[in-house]
C-alpha cells in the first residue's frame, strides 16, 4: 500500500497556468449553474466539458481517478437512493431525479476538484490578496489549510495502516468499519486541533500581523487567457441551461 502522495499537474498545462481566482470564479459559475438546475441533461452536459478539460490539467486521468473515486462513488450512491427510495412518483420520473441529482453533486466535485488541483497554495494567496484584496490573515490561513490538506490525508492512510498492523479489521461488519472510522477521525481531528496551535505560535512568535500590510513578492495579474476562462464557463453554464430549456427539461431548483 503506498503512502499518499499530493497530485502535481503538468506546470506548463494551461489550467495549472491561469490565475487561481480566474479559476475559482469560472468554478463557483459552473457550481451556481448546477445547483440552480433541477434536471438531468444541464449537469450531463456540465459534466462532459469537465471530462475534457482534464486533458488541458496536465494532471493524469488515472491519477486524478485515484483521488477522486469517493466522489464518484457518493454521486452513484446519492443517485440510486435518491431513486430507490424516491416518495410515491412514476419509475421514469424518479430515475430522472436520481440521474439528475447525482450528475449534479458529480458536477459540483468535478469543478471544485479541478480548480484545486491545478492550482499551488502559494499563488493561491498571493492572488486572493492581489486580485480579491484580502487581508494577509485570511489569504495566508487559507494557505495553510490548503498545504495541510495532503498532510491530513497521509495521517489518515497512516492511521489505517496502524490499525492494520495492529490487526483492528472490521471484517464485513458495517457497524465495526463505521466505529473503526470514527475513531480514526476522532484522532485526525485530534493531530489537526494540534498542529494548528502549534502553527499559529509559531507564526506568532515570527511577527505575522505585526504590521499593517505586507509586501508582495510574486505579482499576479489578470490576463488574457484568465478572462477568457472565466466568460467560457459563462457560455458553458448558459449553453447547457439553454440546450436543456430548448428540450423542455429544465427545472429550477426551487421551482
Amino acid at each position: 500500500m503506498n503512502l499518499f502522495t499530493p497530485l502535481r499537474p503538468v506546470p506548463g498545462a494551461p489550467l495549472a497556468r491561469a490565475n487561481p481566482v480566474a479559476k475559482l470564479a469560472a468554478a463557483a459559475i459552473l457550481m451556481s449553474a448546477l445547483f440552480l438546475s433541477a434536471d438531468p441533461i444541464t449537469p450531463g452536459l456540465i459534466v462532459l466539458v469537465l471530462l475534457a478539460a482534464v486533458s488541458l490539467t496536465g494532471l493524469h486521468p488515472r491519477d486524478l481517478l485515484a483521488r477522486s473515486w469517493p466522489l464518484l462513488l457518493a454521486a452513484l450512491a446519492v443517485g440510486i437512493l435518491n431513486t430507490v427510495f424516491a416518495p410515491e412518483r412514476p419509475a421514469a420520473e424518479s430515475l430522472v431525479s436520481g440521474v439528475g441529482l447525482g450528475l449534479r453533486l458529480l458536477g459540483i466535485a468535478m469543478a471544485g476538484l479541478l480548480a484545486l488541483a491545478t492550482t499551488d497554495p502559494t499563488d493561491l494567496a498571493d492572488a486572493l490578496q492581489q486580485q480579491l484584496h484580502l487581508s494577509p490573515r485570511a489569504a495566508v490561513g487559507t494557505l495553510a489549510a490548503v498545504r495541510l490538506l495532503p498532510v491530513m490525508a497521509g495521517e489518515w492512510q497512516t492511521l489505517a495502516l496502524a490499525r492494520r498492523a495492529r490487526g483492528v479489521d472490521a471484517g464485513r461488519s458495517p457497524l465495526a468499519a463505521a466505529r473503526i472510522a470514527f475513531g480514526m477521525l476522532l484522532a485526525l481531528l485530534v493531530g489537526a486541533v494540534r498542529r494548528a496551535t502549534r502553527l499559529a505560535m509559531a507564526m506568532e512568535a515570527r511577527g505575522f500581523g505585526a504590521l499593517p500590510c505586507r509586501s508582495v513578492a510574486r505579482p499576479h495579474g489578470m490576463h488574457v487567457g484568465d478572462w477568457a476562462l472565466i466568460v467560457g464557463a459563462l457560455l458553458i453554464a448558459a449553453g447547457a441551461v439553454g440546450i436543456s430549456l430548448a428540450v423542455g427539461s429544465w427545472r429550477f431548483i426551487f421551482g
